[in-house]
Formats: structure tokens, sequence, C-alpha cells
């Protein structure tokens, strides 16, 4: 799939990530592929997938779904762990992923190795590179190496503290000026219709949603907060 077929069938619609971590009622292949189909029965334009289970979940999804698949692998406990070597991001590819979706901030990578060589890997392999950042001149730089598009995906998750509620708006709107003609992917706590939409109006070209729609323990616990204490 070359980065036009991919735009066309993406922009201005949702994205729904289907991952789940170790110790999550959902931590299994075959339940992240019913939820990706039933994703994808809603409307979802893409599935983004992988995660702990690495590229099990990326074949198994890409073999249940008719759209496109933005694959990952998630390895180590900090620093950089999204798809975080060049070989990771080549095992994606090879499971199915039409995308690669990687850690593109400016933090050290596991292997040594440039983001360059990442993206450059993936496209030699034929896929499309989506970088996840947390920063302005993160987006830049990762467009600037040849990334296809760029994803607000690690925004508030890389500074001390905990991330804030809502999604970074503000970076959008700013990939959009510094990058007019960029695929902008918006991803990082839309937990509500009405923020996707946001991100639209904010100049993303589509949105991604995963744990507002997949992770039903987040859900019941949203609910349940709400409620008056007995």
């Amino acid at each position: 799939m070359n980065l036009e077929t991919f735009a066309a069938a993406v922009t201005g619609r949702l994205i729904v990530s289907c991952q789940a971590p170790d110790g999550h009622p959902l931590r299994d292949t075959a339940a992240l592929v019913r939820m990706a189909e039933a994703a994808a029965g809603g409307g979802a334009a893409a599935i983004r997938c992988g995660g702990v289970g690495g590229t099990p979940d990326v074949a198994a999804i890409a073999a249940a779904v008719d759209v496109p698949v933005i694959g990952l692998t998630k390895d180590g406990a900090g620093g950089v762990f999204i798809t975080p070597t060049v070989e990771a991001a080549r095992s994606v590819v090879r499971a199915g992923a039409q995308v690669v979706a990687a850690d593109a901030t400016f933090r050290p990578r596991p292997d040594g190795r440039p983001l360059t060589e990442t993206i450059k890997a993936v496209h030699d392999e034929g896929a499309l590179f989506m970088a996840d950042v947390a920063a302005l001149d993160e987006g830049v730089a990762a467009a600037e190496a040849g990334a296809d598009m760029v994803a607000t995906t690690l925004a508030g998750y890389t500074a001390p503290g905990p991330p804030p509620d809502g999604p970074d708006l503000a970076l959008v709107r700013a990939l959009r000026e510094e990058l007019p003609g960029a695929l902008i992917v918006a991803e990082g706590r839309y937990h509500a219709p009405a923020s996707a939409s946001a991100a639209i109006e904010a100049g993303a070209s589509c949105v991604v949603v995963g744990t507002a729609i997949i992770d039903p323990r987040w859900i019941t616990a949203r609910f349940a907060a709400a409620l008056p204490p007995r």
C-alpha cells in the first residue's frame, strides 16, 4: 500500500487501537482479533495493533480484517519501547502490517541505531512508517527523516509526572502549522467522540482511539466512578 492509498483510506476517519497489556483480561490474541473485527464492522478505517503480544497479534488481525493494519511491538520497561529496533520494525512488516508505528522521539534507541535506519528498513520491506512523537520538534525531525506520517501518540508520556487527562490538541495544531501537507495522526487520550472531532478541527488527518472503545474494564471504571458514593 502506498501513502496516497493509505491517506485516502483514513483521512477524516477513525482508527481503532486494539491492544492489551500483560495482566489485562483481554491480553489474548483471539480476543483482540474479535475486537478488531468489531471495530472494522463499526466503521474503523484502520486498526492499530501489536503491543506486548508483538507480531502474533499483528499477523492474526491482518488476516482477519479488510482494512489497513498499523503494526507495532512493545519491548522494554522504559524509554523507547514502541517498535524500538530495526529488527522489530522488520518483523512487524513481515507479520502483515501495511504501516509500522515506532517511537520517533529524541530518546536513544535500544539498538543504538538512528531513526533513519528504521524508516529505511520499513520502506525497504514495502511498508509505510508512522512516527510516534511527543513534541513538535520530534515530529518535524521525523518528517524530514522520511516518516510517512506523524502521530501524537507519546504526547504527555515522556516528561516526568503523570500525563494530562485530555488529548494534546495544541500539538496537533502545531504539527499542522509546521507540516501543512503531512498526514498528521491524532492519538493519545481521545476518550470521547467530541475530542476526536476536535482533533480533526485542529488539523489532524485522522484520529486513533483505543482504550475508550476496546477496554471494558476502563469504561466500567469510568461509569462506576461517576456514581454517587454509597
